[in-house]
Parts: structure tokens; C-alpha cells; sequence
């Protein structure tokens, strides 16, 4: 990353090398009106995300608008980043897409049926990076 600026925006190959490094996110879901964010594990599988999930509000909601957001970040002492994925979501129905899921080994973190696998393919990701320092004094001109 910039050693030298605060921060900076990220490359799609930055971003996704982010992301296949960490495991927990925010998809936001979007239907009418409600607009709802779900925190979930998942893996990136080539250029996508996949995540497992039980039957439920998310699964519906993805069901009536596929658009979707997801987000992850991470920090250390000295630095942080965020990443922004902004595609589609859609459940994983056919033979062939459930035994290529499992063989991602992604596993729910709380113990709970979770049999329904859903891929976000993204029309476009963004991302920055941060270098966290102490704040400027005010009192400077």
C-alpha cells in the first residue's frame, strides 16, 4: 500500500487479494422501501463471493431484488481498509453449482442449518486503504 498518504483508493486486484484474506462481511439488501444489512462469512471463488445461508428474510430479500451491496474491512495498529462490491446475489439451485459450492469448505459459523449457498458476481468493486496515525492538532493554522 502508499506508505507515504493517509490513504488511497485500491486496485480491483488489491481488493480482491483483501478479500480472499478475510472472512466476514455486510451484505446489504435492498426491497422498496427497506433497505436491511446481514453480517455474513464467506469465500472468494475465482472473481465472486459465496456465502451459505438458512431460510429466511435475507434469502427472500435477495429473492425479490438481486441488487446488492457487500462490504468487509479490516485494520491492524498502523493501517485499515475497506472494500465495497456492488452486483447481483442469487441462490445456487443446480446439482453442479451445490457440489462446486461445498467443495469451497465455506462452514456457518454458528451452529445452524444453513443449506442454501448464494454468489454475488459484482459489476463493480472499490476499494481503500488507510494509514490510521494520531489526528492533526486542531489549533495549526
Amino acid at each position: 500500500m502508499n506508505p507515504n498518504g493517509p490513504l488511497h483508493d485500491l486496485t480491483e486486484d488489491q481488493s480482491w487479494a483483501l478479500l480472499r484474506d478475510a472472512d466476514i462481511g455486510r451484505i446489504v439488501t435492498h426491497v422498496r422501501d427497506v433497505i436491511d444489512i446481514f453480517p455474513v462469512n464467506y469465500v472468494v471463488d475465482d472473481r465472486s463471493l459465496v456465502f451459505r445461508t438458512a431460510e429466511g428474510s435475507k434469502l427472500v430479500e435477495l429473492t425479490i431484488d438481486d441488487a446488492v451491496l457487500f462490504e468487509s474491512d479490516g485494520h491492524s495498529d498502523d493501517a485499515a481498509w475497506s472494500v465495497v462490491v456492488r452486483g447481483h446475489a442469487r441462490r445456487l439451485e443446480t446439482s453442479a453449482e451445490i457440489e462446486a459450492a461445498d467443495a469451497l469448505e465455506l462452514r456457518p459459523w454458528v451452529p445452524t442449518m444453513k443449506r442454501n449457498y448464494v454468489r454475488i458476481e459484482p459489476d463493480r468493486i472499490t476499494g481503500r486503504w488507510f494509514r490510521r496515525s494520531e489526528e492533526p492538532d486542531h489549533n495549526l493554522p
